[in-house]
């Protein structure tokens, strides 16, 4: 039995939860992905998978082992894409997580630009705002708005979101249209709050005219703590929007939202890419950096940051 042959062919049954589809991944009968799982059985002396007519399910001795396993894996694909031939041409699994109007708006979007140029890379891509765990979790990078508290990661900026303030229609039908931010926190009006993965609670944002600056909570009757669903109360009139322009952009041509507060300026949100420290940098993961930075200096060009509220 060829160890790795028998890892690998493990790891890609519990990915594809199928025999079948294992050994049309790895191009081999499914004869010989069985044999090797139960030669791996056999010298591992455990069970690591039960087997139903329709699944295929993780033991616990199984669930252990395969996250040993997708790292060495992993560990071994890197320490041969990083030889100066190899790693012309990166390939393998890169496990991401980013927000959920980036992917959707500009990363997805871009993506047959980056299989272009690099096929073999595949990618997982979990959507979310949530903390992800990089190691337990076995991601490889996220990418978030706002500053990365998280010490033990490496974060490279990426670019300064811009910002603007912005209501549907037919909220400012019904409320009015605010002349002043401070009617947020003192009025009738209303803004969508967005609940904040590292501290579940909605921030201030922070915004500037002339020598005037002030930090806005304002009050809300719904927040959320995903991005998708945070413009999507918006454009029902539940409250007015802090946006990105890249989210803002679309609904605006549209007519859908209308623009406020046109003579404040706001505090640009930072984007990171953060990863885990490591004596080397994955091929795979060093192109995919340097893709995101490249097409978010297209996507939203550096601005100047505002002095902090006094």
């Amino acid at each position: 039995m060829d160890r790795f042959d028998a890892m690998q062919a493990f790891v890609r049954v519990v990915d594809s939860g199928s025999f079948t589809k294992a050994a049309e991944n790895l191009q081999v009968s499914r004869t010989t992905v069985t044999q090797l799982v139960q030669q791996l059985e056999a010298r591992l002396r455990v069970k690591l998978l039960n087997r139903t007519t329709r699944r295929v399910h993780l033991t616990a001795d199984g669930a252990a082992y395969y996250e040993r396993v997708v790292r060495l894996l992993a560990d071994l694909d890197d320490a041969e894409t990083s030889l100066s031939g190899a790693a012309a041409a990166p390939r393998g699994r890169l496990r991401i997580d980013v927000p959920s109007p980036l992917a959707r708006m500009i990363l997805v979007p871009a993506l047959p630009t980056f299989h272009a140029q690099y096929p073999d890379i595949q990618i997982d891509m979990g959507v979310s705002d949530r903390i992800v765990d990089l190691i337990g979790e076995q991601v490889d990078c996220v990418v978030r708005g706002g500053e990365i508290s998280d010490q033990s990661l490496v974060a490279r900026h990426v670019a300064d979101l811009q910002l603007g303030a912005y209501a549907a229609p037919s909220y400012l039908a019904q409320a009015g249209v605010p002349a002043h931010p401070r009617e947020l926190e003192e009025s009738h009006h209303r803004i969508v709050g967005f609940l904040w993965a590292r501290s579940g609670k909605a921030l201030p944002y922070a915004m500037r005219r002339d020598d005037e600056r002030l930090e806005v909570h304002g009050r809300y009757i719904l927040a959320v703590d995903d991005g998708n669903a945070y413009l999507a109360a918006g454009l029902a009139g539940l409250g007015i929007l802090w946006l990105p322009d890249y989210m803002a952009a679309p609904a605006l041509a549209r007519g859908e939202l209308t623009p406020l507060f046109s003579d404040w300026r706001f505090e640009p949100m930072p984007l990171y890419i953060a990863f885990r420290p490591n004596r080397h940098v994955s091929a795979k993961l060093r192109v995919f950096i340097d893709w995101v930075v490249a097409l978010m200096a297209q996507q939203a060009p550096p601005g100047r940051v505002l002095a902090a509220p006094r």
